[in-house]
């Protein structure tokens, strides 16, 4: 097991980024946003001289968040599209060693009501990720699909069909996007997904694991994202804990990533400046997820 993380919620900087993951005691970082831009947006004068930065730090680039087939892209867009991000990816996770790259299955398709829409163009989704997994493994990466606002992660079952029609496709398990997130696996519904249970049944196809904790609040009209309350890990209904446990007590040895989404959320009365506080909250969220792992028997080091 190694610890990492979305350090663009440390800061934008690269150098940034750095200190904190030095300050917690780390060595990698799941690379997504660097000053602003995904890393596969960058320039590539931008992308060289994040890329020393790194270099010169020692810190290795585990991950790449990126927004292949994300819940902004619809299968509708033409899948050249899709493609040429792939191909703008690949190098650049090439020079800078990564071996996992996060990916989606594309935005949920929403009829004129704003209701879930009976066809999902799943055929489609399958053809086009088979495409973008053969690009990535023949490149010596493993694509890694994220439970979040896409068809996988409509439910348990939507996400373990894409490891059934998909070969060679894993899961990066994010533990707070069921929280807020609404249960398809038996069709149309209005109930929130059981952490839990989504996490117990993909379990043998997890490669990769986002941390995040959260609450549901609310709808919020004009988002896809509902309203949610984010927590450090273990004090929201993600059951963080439980899951933890449950996963390295079976010998899990992979990379676990925080992912906060706490930023200024607990210091809204703060003089401190908006970036000291993203710092400040990162490396607090890092150094408590490390004591979790203590009291569920598995301290780090």
């Amino acid at each position: 097991m190694y610890l990492t993380g979305f350090a663009d919620e440390a800061g934008t900087a690269v150098e940034t980024q750095i200190k904190a993951t030095r300050e917690l005691g780390w060595s990698h970082i799941e690379a997504r946003n660097i000053d602003g831009k995904n890393i596969h947006n960058l320039s590539d004068q931008e992308f060289d001289r994040a890329a020393g930065r790194l270099d010169e730090a020692g810190i290795r680039v585990n991950c790449f968040g990126s927004e292949i087939a994300n819940w902004g892209r619809q299968v509708t867009d033409p899948f050249e599209q899709t493609l040429e991000l792939v191909e703008r990816t690949i190098p650049r996770m090439q020079r800078l060693g990564s071996k996992l790259v996060r990916i989606m299955s594309y935005a949920v398709i929403k009829d004129e009501s704003g209701e879930i829409a009976a066809d999902q163009m799943k055929e489609e989704r399958f053809r086009r990720l088979r495409e973008l997994v053969r690009r990535f493994s023949e490149a010596g990466i493993t694509p890694v699909h994220e439970n979040c606002m896409n068809y996988g992660g409509m439910s348990w079952r939507h996400s373990l069909e894409l490891v059934e029609q998909v070969p060679g496709l894993r899961l990066v398990y994010d533990t707070g996007n069921p929280v807020f997130t609404y249960d398809y696996a038996e069709g149309p519904s209005r109930d929130k997904q059981s952490s839990w249970e989504f996490y117990r049944r993909v379990r043998e196809h997890i490669a990769y694991v986002h941390i995040k904790d959260a609450r549901y609040v609310g709808e919020n009209p004009g988002s896809i994202f509902p309203k949610a309350e984010f927590t450090f890990a273990g004090e929201g209904d993600g059951e963080v804990r439980r899951m933890v446990k449950d996963l390295l007590d079976g010998g899990y040895d992979g990379g676990i990533s925080m992912e906060p989404h706490l930023a200024v959320v607990f210091h809204e009365d703060s003089q401190e400046s908006p970036e000291k506080m993203k710092y400040a909250n990162y490396v607090e969220y890092g150094r408590r997820f490390m004591q979790l792992l203590t009291e569920v028997g598995h301290p780090v080091g």
